[in-house]
C-alpha cells in the first residue's frame, strides 16, 4: 500500500519530471527514501521529448555505493543490453529495484487516466492512429494501421502482439508489418500491454486467468479485434494473429481459445498454450526443461486446427528452441500431415530449415522455420525496432504469405 504522504511526494515528483526538473524530483524521492542517493551530471538539462541523462547509486546499509546506473535515452532503454540488473526504467528515469513496485503501482494510478484522455484518433487511410478499447474484464490501448488503399472494402486484419518491454510503435518499426500491409492491403492492429498489467509489459500468458476463452486478456484481445472488424467493415473470414516471445505465447493462446475468430496464427520465439500456471512455471518452460510439457512423455489436452506458422532461432537463450516443437505439437496438423523440408540460406545471413506440413488435400496447414544461428529476435526485422535480426529470412513477409493462403469457411 502507498500511504497518503508518499502519494503526495510521488505526485509532486511526477509533476517535476514532466516539467523537466529532474534534480528537484530526485531530491524529493531522496527525501522519501533515506537509503537511496541520487546524483546528476553537472551539465544535465531537459532535452525536450523524453530523454534524461543522469546517474543514480544504490546505497547499502553501511552507506557504501553498491551499484551505479546511468539513465539512457528511451530508444536505447528498450533494447535488452540497456537494462541494468537491479534497475528499472520508470518512464525515462532509472530507479533502483526497491522502488519498482511502488512506482509501477503509482504510475498506473496516476498516469494511465491522463494517457487515456483524448487518446483515440479518427482512423484514416495511410495513417497509424491510436485508440483504446474497454471490456468488462479490462481496458487496453492500441495502434491501428489502415493502408492508403482502403476505401471501405472488406480487408483482412492482422493482430500483432508485441514482446516484453516493447510497444506497438516499437513492434511496428521492427517487424515493418505496416509497410507490407500497405503493399498487400490489410489492416494491422497492435494492442498495447501497459506496465500496470505487467511491470515488463509482457502479455500474461502464464496466468490461468489469462488462458481462458471469455476471460482475462484473451477476452480483451478478442473483443478489441471484433470491434475493429465491425467499425471498419473488415473481412471476418481473414483475421490473423501473430506475436513475438510473450506476444507469441498469447497469440497461440488466442488460436486455442478463439479458433472461430482467427484464420491462422504466427508464433515467433514463443511457447505453448497452457504450459505454465505461474511465473516459476513460465521460467521453467522458457528454459525448456520443466512444466506440463517438459518431458518427452508429457502431453497436453490442448489442440487447435488453426493453421500455424512458427519461427524460432536455434541459438535463442531466452526462450529455449525446443519450445518451437512443443508449440507445433499442439496443432493437430502435425499429427496428420506429411512434411516437406527445404534447406536455405539468406544472402550474407543465416541458414534455415523450412518444414511445411500439408493436409490430405495437399493444402499447407503448418510451417516451421528454424533459423540457424539466430537468437531471440524477429527474423529479417529492421533495426529500427528492438529484438530484431535482419540476417534471417523475413518472418513478416512469410507470415503474410502464409496467412493469405487461409480463411475461415
Amino acid at each position: 500500500m502507498i500511504d497518503a504522504s508518499m502519494t503526495k511526494r510521488m505526485e509532486e515528483a511526477t509533476r517535476l519530471t514532466r516539467a523537466g526538473k529532474l534534480q528537484e524530483a530526485m531530491a524529493l524521492l531522496q527525501g522519501a527514501s533515506p537509503e537511496t542517493k541520487w546524483e546528476e551530471t553537472p551539465d544535465q538539462t531537459y532535452q525536450g521529448g523524453n530523454t534524461f541523462d543522469g546517474t543514480c547509486q544504490v546505497i547499502d546499509e553501511e552507506g557504501k555505493a553498491s551499484r551505479s546506473y546511468t539513465a539512457k535515452p528511451a530508444a536505447e532503454a528498450s533494447r535488452p543490453e540497456a537494462s541494468a540488473p537491479g534497475a528499472f526504467s520508470a518512464g525515462d528515469i532509472k530507479m533502483p529495484a526497491e522502488w519498482r513496485d511502488k512506482w509501477m503501482k503509482f504510475r498506473g494510478e496516476i498516469t494511465q487516466p491522463e494517457q487515456a484522455k483524448g487518446a483515440t484518433e479518427k482512423p484514416r487511410p495511410g495513417a497509424f492512429t491510436a485508440g483504446h478499447f474497454t471490456h468488462q474484464v479490462g481496458r487496453r490501448d492500441y495502434k491501428l494501421y489502415i493502408p492508403s488503399g482502403y476505401h471501405g472494402q472488406a480487408l483482412p486484419l492482422v493482430v500483432m502482439l508485441h514482446g516484453c518491454t516493447q510497444s506497438p510503435d516499437d513492434f511496428a518499426a521492427g517487424t515493418e508489418m505496416n509497410r507490407l500491409a500497405e503493399e498487400q492491403l490489410c489492416c494491422v492492429l497492435y494492442p498495447a500491454q501497459p506496465a500496470s498489467a505487467n511491470s515488463s509489459k509482457c502479455w500474461n500468458w502464464f496466468k490461468v486467468e489469462d488462458q481462458q476463452r471469455e476471460g482475462g486478456e484473451p477476452a480483451i484481445l478478442a473483443g478489441m479485434t471484433r470491434q475493429i472488424i465491425d467499425t471498419h467493415g473488415l473481412d471476418t473470414s481473414r483475421v490473423y494473429v501473430a506475436g513475438l516471445s510473450a506476444g507469441a505465447a498469447m497469440a497461440t493462446t488466442l488460436a486455442m481459445t478463439y479458433p472461430d475468430l482467427f484464420a491462422a496464427v504466427g508464433v515467433h520465439s514463443g511457447l505453448p498454450h497452457g504450459v505454465a500456471k505461474s511465473l516459476p512455471d513460465a521460467l521453467g518452460a522458457m528454459q525448456g526443461g520443466t512444466g506440463p510439457l517438459g518431458g518427452a512423455k508429457q502431453t497436453t489436452t490442448w489442440a487447435s486446427t488453426v493453421p500455424a506458422i512458427i519461427f524460432h532461432g536455434d541459438r535463442d537463450t531466452t526462450v529455449h528452441p525446443s519450445n518451437a516443437d512443443r508449440v507445433a505439437a499442439q496443432y493437430r496438423a502435425l499429427r496428420q500431415a506429411r512434411a516437406q523440408v527445404v534447406q536455405g540460406k539468406v544472402a550474407n545471413g543465416y541458414r534455415y530449415t523450412h518444414t511445411t506440413y500439408h493436409d490430405e488435400k495437399g493444402q499447407p496447414q503448418m510451417e516451421q522455420w528454424q533459423i540457424h544461428g539466430a537468437g531471440h529476435a524477429w527474423s529479417g526485422g529492421s533495426t529500427a525496432g528492438s529484438y530484431t535480426d535482419p540476417k534471417g529470412p523475413c518472418a513478416t513477409k512469410e507470415m503474410l504469405r502464409f496467412f493469405y493462403q487461409h480463411q475461415q469457411n
